[in-house]
């Protein structure tokens, strides 16, 4: 008799992933037993019904992998007809990706951009006043090196302009994220009425999504909506990639794992795969913010415009994807996105969670499409 797993494998690109070298990372894996048999021929047969395999990106970048094993060689089992898995959504979906979402405010990433020129503008200053020593020694024009007089105290001229640089754009922010919660005050004092959305057949990974979509309440300021489908990759369970990579939570973290964050919301929101600014500043009273964080790998369709009345049918992306899976350390996430363009304030998102079948061919992608991670980088 030999074992038969269910193996699940992951690294899962951090934030910022372009700044990591993938495959400085480590791999979680983790098995599950799904029994002993006498034969390959009776491993196959007791691995129908099960949920099929699937393998995103490669070795050596981001991976994402279920595979069956018997005898330590993986088993290549068939789907003949489209399979739901039946697991309920993880706390994260329910927190974050579901319900009314705004869009941050674009001078965010402007200013986040304006900084980092600044920065080597600052950079560039210092290197030159550290050599005007040796350009005054071979008689060569410099300029700024004049001191400018501030109360008891002279500070170089090139002080006057850069100082102001790398103040300005932090004031700005500052204004920028009150702006923003009064936004979020002002969108939580409307109080807008769920739109209405039905879908006229399963989903199915690889088949057209088709539904009809209503809403009971329509502002006049509102211009147009458009529908998209979208699907990605949620990050793992914290708690679950230290235990499988065998570090204790109080102790330092693998790479590309940060230290616990504190919890704004509730336990197990932290993905701990490194932390940064991934949103402006919300409103704590509301469970999960007002902003949608963009998935780290993920695809969309093209966007459909609604017209009342009128059913809707969204394109799956190509090539296909797996369905849904919600499990601790493989998380594929489908969500249909509905984009509200108003005249001002923004954008508005309605977010709908989807339990997607998987459709009845091997997926196998090797080249996944990377996100920053911030939300002012999304639906924009």
């Amino acid at each position: 008799m030999k074992p038969l797993y269910e193996q699940h494998r992951v690294r899962y690109p951090p934030f910022e992933a372009a700044r990591w070298e993938a495959d400085a990372l480590p791999i979680a894996t983790r098995r599950f037993s799904l029994g002993e048999y006498a034969t390959k021929e009776e491993a196959k047969e007791a691995l129908c019904g099960e949920n099929p395999a699937f393998r995103l990106g490669s070795e050596s970048e981001w991976l994402m992998e279920r595979t069956f094993l018997y005898d330590g060689q993986q088993l290549d089992i068939e789907i003949t007809e489209p399979a739901l898995e039946d697991a309920s959504y993880v706390r994260l979906i329910k927190r974050q990706r579901r319900g009314w979402y705004l869009i941050p405010n674009p001078i965010h990433n402007i200013l986040r951009s304006f900084i980092n020129g600044v920065v080597i503008v600052l950079l560039v200053c210092l290197f030159y006043l550290f050599i005007s020593p040796v350009l005054l020694f071979f008689n060569l024009p410099v300029y700024g090196l004049e001191t400018v007089r501030w109360g008891l105290l002279d500070y170089p001229a090139l002080a006057v302009f850069v100082v102001p640089l790398i103040f300005a754009p932090l004031l700005l922010r500052i204004a920028a994220n009150l702006v923003e919660l009064r936004r979020q005050n002002l969108f939580l004092k409307r109080n807008l009425t769920t739109p209405i959305i039905e879908f006229s057949q399963p989903s199915i990974a690889d088949a057209p999504l088709e539904m009809m979509v209503s809403f009971p309440e329509w502002d006049d300021s509102w211009n147009h909506v458009d529908a998209i489908l979208r699907v990605g990759v949620l990050p793992p369970s914290r708690e679950v990639l230290l235990e499988t990579l065998e570090r204790q939570p109080n102790r330092q973290p693998p790479p590309g794992l940060s230290t616990e964050l504190p919890h704004h919301w509730e336990i197990g929101l932290d993905d701990g795969t490194a932390g940064g600014e991934d949103a402006p500043m919300e409103l704590k009273e509301v469970k999960g913010g007002l902003y949608l964080r963009p998935m780290r790998i993920m695809v969309q369709g093209e966007p459909q415009r609604w017209e009342k009345g009128k059913p809707l049918k969204l394109e799956p992306p190509q090539p296909a994807w797996p369905g849904s899976v919600n499990s601790d350390l493989l998380r594929i996430h489908w969500e249909c996105i509905l984009r509200i363009d108003r005249t001002h304030g923004g954008a508005l998102l309605w977010v709908q969670p989807l339990k997607v079948a998987h459709s009845t061919k091997h997926v196998a992608l090797t080249t996944l499409p990377l996100h920053d991670g911030r939300s002012e980088l999304d639906m924009s």
